[in-house]
């Protein structure tokens, strides 16, 4: 080999270990009793963040180098991921369920009061839907933000009057009605609104490029009481593959990319959350009641259960690392942070963390 070879063959070495050293996760722990964010960083706890409200179901989000976060109370919060501190809080109403982020706005879909509410990034409202229903599964698509009422059986879609300007302009583009009783969370899968129902049994596809409306139908066997509202989420989507938790039955359902049927899982109880590895590879399911100690990883090829974890004690989340082969666990009853390698599915150390629910990740090396 020449020298001029070894030198580069020597320099991109050097660039690798660079890129891997400026790699890193931080792992920020909702604390659901206690109203503060765990900080996990190398693999230890790191800090917290306190006073931040009602954490019963908070939910955290980042954008590029900002994070946000929406409490049960109503607070939008900011704060820096890097210093790990708080920066600004705004009070959007009495109880809030979700939010997008986009460059230029944010956007909260509140219980109560019944609004969506469209704030900058300093917090400070541009603008304010009355809809007189409590609102979920908020998503953006293009110029349009959409949304599902669920005391009102509707979507709402809204479209940015002045996409180019530097604070948004929404108006409601159009409304559909009577796609279905009570929804309760939605996802989207390039110009496909999929919503989900408590009392319908099939889900809502809404395409947003012709502005229509189909059903996919769902075959549930004998409902259940729901315990915990399933989640839907973009981590249920893989290329061709889309993964639906059932309501009320014991069952995650799989479709293809053009919403064709594929098949029912058989799971061990009503699942709350079914979440894709960074490869698409591997489904993790999570479930309720008296099955909340049980985790379940279904192999994304052969659709078979691959993995049965029981944790005796409550799991309320769940996240696959984007950087290591590692999946964090969301031990509530036992107060700890469980990290397994999804390898050979051993259990790699753990985290003390005051009753964890939700766990978010921060990297600066991938897509937040």
């Amino acid at each position: 080999m020449t020298m001029n070879k070894l030198t580069k063959l020597f320099i991109i070495l050097l660039l690798f270990a660079f890129s891997q050293a400026q790699a890193n996760e931080k792992i920020f722990v909702v604390e659901r009793n206690d109203s503060a964010l765990s900080v996990i960083e190398n693999h230890k706890h790191k800090s917290r963040i306190t006073n931040l409200h009602n954490f019963n179901h908070a939910v955290v989000k980042f954008h590029k180098n900002e994070g946000f976060m929406i409490t049960r109370d109503g607070y939008v919060i900011k704060f820096d991921p890097v210093t790990e501190e708080k920066l600004k809080e705004y009070k959007t109403s009495k109880s809030a369920i979700g939010f997008v982020i986009e460059d230029r706005y944010l956007a909260v879909a509140n219980y109560d009061n019944k609004t969506v509410e469209i704030l900058d990034h300093d917090l400070k409202s541009i603008q304010s839907f009355t809809t007189d229903s409590k609102n979920v599964g908020i998503k953006i698509y293009k110029d349009y933000l959409v949304f599902a009422l669920m005391d009102k059986d509707e979507v709402w879609v809204l479209k940015d009057q002045a996409p180019s300007a530097k604070t948004p302009n929404f108006k409601l583009q159009k409304s559909f009605k009577n796609i279905g009783t009570a929804p309760f969370d939605a996802m989207i899968n390039d110009q496909f609104y999929i919503v989900g129902f408590f009392n319908s049994p099939h889900v809502g596809v809404i395409d947003l490029e012709k502005m229509s409306f189909s059903k996919l139908e769902l075959a549930l066997g004998n409902k259940q009481p729901v315990l915990k509202v399933p989640h839907f989420g973009f981590w249920s989507i893989s290329a061709d593959r889309i993964f639906i938790p059932a309501v009320g039955d014991n069952k995650v359902f799989v479709f293809d990319s053009k919403f064709n049927f594929v098949k029912a899982i058989d799971v061990a109880g009503l699942p709350v959350f079914t979440s894709l590895s960074p490869d698409k590879k591997q489904l993790a399911v999570t479930f309720s009641g008296e099955h909340f100690p049980i985790v379940e990883i279904i192999d994304t090829e052969s659709l078979k259960i691959t993995q049965n974890f029981d944790f005796k004690g409550k799991v309320l989340h769940l996240r696959w690392s984007k950087l290591e082969p590692l999946i964090y666990i969301s031990n509530n009853s036992d107060s700890k942070v469980l990290a397994y390698n999804t390898q050979d599915w051993t259990k790699q150390f753990e985290v003390p963390v005051k009753k964890p629910s939700g766990i978010f990740i921060y990297s600066n090396a991938a897509d937040h």
